[in-house]
């Protein structure tokens, strides 16, 4: 018995020895992991202390962090001083105590409910990140605070790297340190970005709702505040059902959260935000990337500043012409079809109201500009310059041209022969007449009477840029320019042989104090054309409206002038002219070449043009063309160099007279 007692003890000492050695080896290890513990705790709390004074000290003053933007902004203004168009990063300073309280509820409700309440670190809102994230099996959850979203904009542009989070703690811990909650929302409502060029909730809601932020409704408030997410998918001008479908969450959020009550998110939700007419009707774009292309670069594309710049554009011409399109497109044009189009209506002066770049068929068609990047051959369209020419050197619309197939040797191509459109030769006939129904064989006989050389130096003073061909297919066209250099070119013929390059900028300054930068883009005008010759130019444009190939252009009880152009193959088609008080161009073609279907310049580019003009000026009084029909006298004989006389001289006076002319014609350089 006793030595049972005496084994049970035993074990009972060994477990006790067991026991104090395992709290022994505990106590140890837990003074060990204390010990580590507090030192490392020292040293975070050391390496944050620096990280805040470091980012402390980085940071700049209150009204200097404001701005994050890396270049200025341009605003375009139309001719009535109305705002169209914005360029680059719009941005207005503004504070979180002078917005709408929707608009500071609806960003808090959005991007952290316990703003005013954390030390700039949301422990609650990362912890409930960390879960949901662990769960899903990736990121699906942010749990950064408004803080450190701000640390993020002023720290680091939008990195996103772990080692970006960890430095976020200190930075934000910075920023409270030497900002008021306030402050704080107001640096993140003027640096974030809210898409369509916007940086900052005021220059967004001027963007969208055409307002300053401090009047924005609940409704749009929300709309602003869901683009914080996604700023480009959320915007209204990409998707307005997107956008309202966002903020309508957003305004569940400020009701949860006490911001609206139930009937006012009602209200919110019943009647959504829209965009204002200016953003509606996205007016003007592809003028606007025209006006920035050709204004001062250090103004325009790469401009540090906020710059206005007041146009030349009208919104009711550019409304016209849209229309016009649209129409002619869909009662005249097979559905589906992708031929392109472009349009541009200016002033006789050279000032441009309205342009189309070309047809939305729902791709990245729209980024390129057809009025003023596609180079394309002119065809008929070059001759009113070779006609032009012609009167300038003294010739008349009632002189003599032959029509009848024609050879000419072009040294290093051998023999050309110009055919016509309709392949049939109509003899002897007058300028006036192988302008309007656009003859080849007689505008190369103008052509090379006339000289190649004065043509090509006439077209460029009138404002046509683009490199010329030097051979005898110059009168038909062949080289290649844009709609609005032919269109320019065509306003200096109405404008009474006097250039009219076009312009659109009317006026550049400085948004923060109205300090004037540019007067005028207008550039110099100048007479390459005498009264006489673009008075008679003028009148044989408007022989082909009325009674040649652009006869489907004539206007209602208003008389027009213009020519047709169609190019080989009929790739380009093309109609450009002109009232009293406005010149129209229109192109049309495919972007790959491929020829149009029945198509000529003085069909459906004709048609076009007619809708267009009949909209602009309805309502408006008729003006008169500047033209001048010519007296009948003797007819001279236009011909080629080195070819026949176009008819016999029947008597030894008419061959004196003959050859006194043919002298003196030569004397002043034409044959």
């Amino acid at each position: 018995m006793a030595r049972a007692v005496k084994k049970k003890k035993g074990r009972k000492a060994k477990v006790g020895r067991v026991e104090r050695f395992a709290r022994s080896a505990f106590s140890w290890l837990f003074r060990i992991l204390w010990w580590l513990g507090i030192r490392a705790a020292i040293v975070l709390v050391v390496a944050i202390g620096i990280g805040v004074a470091y980012y402390h000290s980085k940071l700049p003053d209150f009204d200097n962090i404001m701005d994050g933007r890396n270049r200025g902004s341009v605003t375009m203004m139309d001719r009535s001083n109305t705002v169209f168009a914005w360029r680059g990063d719009q941005h207005h300073v503004t504070s979180a105590t002078d917005v709408s309280p929707h608009l500071v509820h609806a960003v808090v409700a959005t991007e952290d409910r316990r703003f005013f309440s954390h030390f700039g670190l949301d422990v609650r809102g990362l912890a409930r990140a960390a879960l949901v994230n662990y769960r899903a099996g990736g990121t699906v959850q942010g749990g950064s605070s408004l803080t450190q979203q701000v640390a993020k904009l002023v720290f680091f542009d939008n990195e996103r790297t772990l080692e970006r989070k960890i430095k976020e703690v200190p930075a934000a811990l910075a920023l409270e340190l030497k900002f008021s909650k306030n402050e704080i929302l107001s640096i993140y409502m003027n640096r974030a970005y809210l898409g369509a060029g916007a940086t900052g909730f005021e220059a967004a809601s001027q963007r969208y709702f055409g307002k300053s932020a401090a009047e924005v409704s609940p409704a749009e408030a929300a709309m602003l505040a869901g683009l914080l997410r996604a700023p480009t998918r959320f915007a209204p001008t990409n998707n307005l059902a997107l956008a309202q479908e966002r903020a309508e969450t957003i305004i569940t959020l400020m009701r949860d959260q006490g911001y609206l009550t139930e009937q006012q998110a009602a209200v919110a939700i019943a009647q959504p935000a829209v965009l204002s007419k200016a953003a509606a009707d996205r007016a003007g774009g592809s003028f606007a990337d025209w006006v920035m292309s050709s204004g001062p670069d250090f103004l325009t594309r790469s401009t540090t500043e906020d710059i206005a710049v007041t146009t030349t554009f009208d919104p009711r011409i550019q409304k016209a012409a849209e229309a016009a399109l649209t129409h002619v497109f869909e009662t005249k044009v097979r559905p589906g079809s992708k031929a392109q189009a472009a349009v541009v209506v200016m002033s006789r002066d050279g000032a441009v109201r309205a342009m189309i770049g070309g047809r939305d068929l729902g791709g990245t068609e729209g980024q390129f500009n057809r009025a003023t990047q596609a180079k394309r051959q002119t065809g008929s369209l070059f001759k009113t310059f070779v006609y032009a020419a012609a009167l300038q050197s003294g010739a008349s619309p009632l002189d003599r041209v032959l029509d009848e197939p024609l050879t000419l040797r072009v040294p290093g191509s051998g023999d050309w022969s110009p055919k016509n459109y309709t392949r049939n030769y109509r003899g002897e006939i007058t300028l006036v007449e192988a302008f309007r129904e656009s003859i080849n064989t007689s505008a190369v006989r103008v052509s090379e009477g006339t000289g190649r050389e004065r043509i090509r130096a006439l077209a460029q003073d009138l404002g046509v840029n683009s490199p010329m061909s030097d051979g005898p297919a110059l009168a038909l066209g062949v080289s290649e320019a844009t709609l609005l250099e032919m269109t320019g070119a065509y306003a200096g013929i109405l404008n009474g042989g006097v250039t009219a390059i076009p312009y659109g900028i009317r006026q550049l300054r400085l948004k923060s104090d109205g300090t004037e930068l540019m007067s005028s883009g207008r550039p110099q005008s100048v007479r390459v054309l005498n009264e006489r010759a673009a008075a008679q130019m003028v009148w044989m444009m408007n022989q082909v409206v009325e009674n040649g190939t652009g006869g489907r252009a004539r206007l209602e009880g208003r008389p027009a002038a213009g020519k047709t152009g169609t190019t080989q193959a009929a790739r380009d088609a093309w109609f450009i002219g002109f009232t009293g008080d406005y010149v129209a161009g229109v192109w049309m073609g495919y972007d790959n070449n491929k020829p149009l279907s029945g198509v000529t310049g003085g069909g459906l580019p004709a048609d076009i043009w007619r809708e267009t003009m009949t909209r602009i000026h309805e309502g408006m009084p008729v003006s008169p063309l500047p033209m001048e029909e010519p007296v009948p006298e003797t007819p001279q004989i236009i011909a080629a160099a080195g070819e026949a006389p176009a008819r016999v001289v029947e008597n030894v006076s008419e061959a004196v007279e003959t050859v006194f002319k043919n002298v003196l014609n030569g004397l002043f350089g034409r044959n």
